[in-house]
């Protein structure tokens, strides 16, 4: 096995460039979110890993400790993309609906030019995967819920309501089901039921 990973690393193949430091981690995680884009991808091996990757499993190992860790990174990069432009949007947005309704149309325009990921988002990429990446991908959805609950607080605030964090924690839970319910559909449908369709409306609906 270390004679394959040096092999594959030594002087490179005439015409393919040996990858720089992280390089081949980012290739793998890109290559992990395409394979998971096409049909049947419900369980996907390092081994057709390699394949799409033209590279040996031994190299996988080199860069990811396991397959866990390599969703684990995909997830990572989910986080990140969300709550960089989550954070943004309440730091440049004052009015709590506007915070509101670019937060969810942020998370479903991501979902939608990242179809792999969504399947991540949404569990479903995740069944045949450690239990630990669902309770993570969990995490993800309850701190996005938490800092629209926020917003919602704000909005209800303002309104003068008599109960604003009940009405908080109802509106930023429905938020959060109307998003991974969209992402479910768009996942389900083969990627053909777009997450950002009738967008306005629903957010309409979403801030009454």
């Amino acid at each position: 096995m270390t004679e394959e990973v040096r092999s594959e690393e030594a002087a490179p193949v005439a015409g393919r460039k040996r990858p720089k430091p992280g390089e081949r981690r980012i290739q793998i995680l890109q290559a992990l979110a395409s394979m998971l884009e096409q049909p049947a991808a419900d369980r996907i091996t390092t081994a057709a890993l390699a394949a799409h990757l033209d590279v040996s499993e031994a190299a996988l190992y080199r860069h990811f400790a396991s397959k866990a860790q390599m969703y684990e990174g995909l997830i990572e990069f989910i986080e990140q993309s969300l709550f960089t432009l989550a954070n943004q949007i309440m730091d440049r947005e004052s009015d709590p609906a506007q915070q509101v309704g670019r937060i969810l149309a942020m998370a479903l325009q991501f979902a939608q030019k990242n179809p792999g990921m969504c399947r991540v988002m949404v569990g479903d990429a995740l069944v045949f995967e450690h239990e630990r990446l669902t309770v993570r991908m969990n995490q993800c959805w309850d701190r996005l819920e938490s800092l629209l609950r926020q917003s919602y607080k704000a909005l209800a605030d303002a309104r003068g309501s008599q109960s604003p964090t009940v009405e908080a924690q109802a509106g930023a839970s429905l938020a959060i089901s109307v998003l991974i319910g969209r992402m479910q559909r768009f996942d389900r449908s083969g990627f053909k039921r777009l997450p950002t369709e009738h967008l306005e409306g629903v957010l309409q609906q979403l801030l009454r």
